[in-house]
């Protein structure tokens, strides 16, 4: 994902007309959090599940530098069942696999509707499984997927909401997230690891700035947009006292939020997280907000604090995720 870090300029004021922000999202990406942190150092890269787990720690590595948005969310946990067979349509690709569902490992399948890759050189592909992931040989190619990557992509039938646990800043040059060390948010994964499986939902947002009155000053850089928004976030996910922040880290985020919304002159800032074509992995929940793959609300800051109010939807067209 884009999404450079700027250098942050003194807080001198820099805006002498009021503004009104609106977000919304740009990319949109998961990553299954428990694979990073499970067993150890990752596979060979010659192993086709060491290629894949590479891959992705090769990209969650790419946004560390960056201040992008995280979302810690937790989803029913569902494993793939490798005594049993798979089975195929006749005539298709229709292939359905065996799947043990939630804690009680309730048996059922899902079944899925495959396209033969550009490079395979067989038709339909040999199955393996394993608890976590398919491995689909067609002849020249390997794929890999995992069982949330076939519930995400697939229309499976199987509709679980996500629970957003903790809202964080993807910015860490030691890396600790991407290699599944970060404290807060290993500590967080254990409370519900025995029922769900966790992921990193990390977003890009657009920001569009409108102001009353022109105004020559230095635009918001990347990290006061995205220490906002997440400010605004915490508040919207996590509620007024959230359980998993330390006193000194609220006290801190409070003083940085009311220094930069007096700097921008920021009277409003709107969140829309939805876009066109969400999966059902982007059905956000928490304890404090109703599922919905639209969360849709304005925040203004006061004194530091976020203050928040939701939005109708009504009137606002849905925007493309960029490429």
């Amino acid at each position: 994902m884009p999404g450079e870090e700027t250098t942050e300029l003194s807080l001198t004021p820099h805006s002498t007309a009021p503004q009104t922000w609106t977000a919304t999202v740009a990319e949109s990406k998961f990553y299954w959090y428990d694979l990073l942190v499970d067993g150890g150092p990752l596979p060979d890269f010659r192993d086709p599940i060491g290629r894949y787990l590479r891959r992705m720690q090769f990209a969650l590595d790419g946004t560390m530098e960056k201040r992008l948005l995280y979302y810690l969310v937790a989803r029913p946990r569902v494993r793939i069942d490798p005594q049993r067979n798979v089975s195929w349509g006749f005539f298709s690709l229709k292939l359905t696999i065996p799947i043990l569902v939630g804690t009680p490992e309730r048996k059922s399948t899902l079944t899925i509707d495959l396209d033969v890759p550009f490079e395979a050189t067989l038709k339909k592909p040999t199955v393996q499984l394993q608890d976590k992931y398919v491995l689909l040989n067609w002849g020249a190619l390997m794929e890999t997927l995992s069982i949330h990557d076939l519930i995400q992509r697939y229309d499976t039938g199987l509709s679980f909401p996500s629970k957003v646990l903790y809202v964080g800043q993807t910015h860490d040059p030691a890396g600790k997230l991407a290699k599944g060390l970060a404290p807060v948010v290993n500590r967080l994964r254990e409370t519900v690891m025995d029922e769900h499986d966790t992921f990193l939902l990390v977003q890009r947002m657009d920001v569009k700035v409108q102001m009353a009155a022109h105004d020559m000053s230095e635009e918001a850089s990347v990290r006061t947009q995205t220490d906002l928004l997440e400010g605004a976030l915490i508040r919207y996910f996590e509620g007024p006292t959230p359980r998993a922040r330390k006193e000194v880290e609220v006290s801190t985020r409070r003083e940085r939020l009311e220094e930069l919304q007096q700097t921008y002159l920021l009277e409003q800032l709107t969140v829309d997280l939805g876009f066109k074509d969400a999966d059902g992995f982007h059905e956000l929940t928490s304890e404090h907000a109703a599922a919905s793959r639209r969360h849709l609300f304005e925040c203004v800051f006061d004194q530091g604090t976020p203050q928040i109010k939701t939005l109708s939807a009504t009137g606002r067209p849905l925007v493309e995720l960029k490429e």
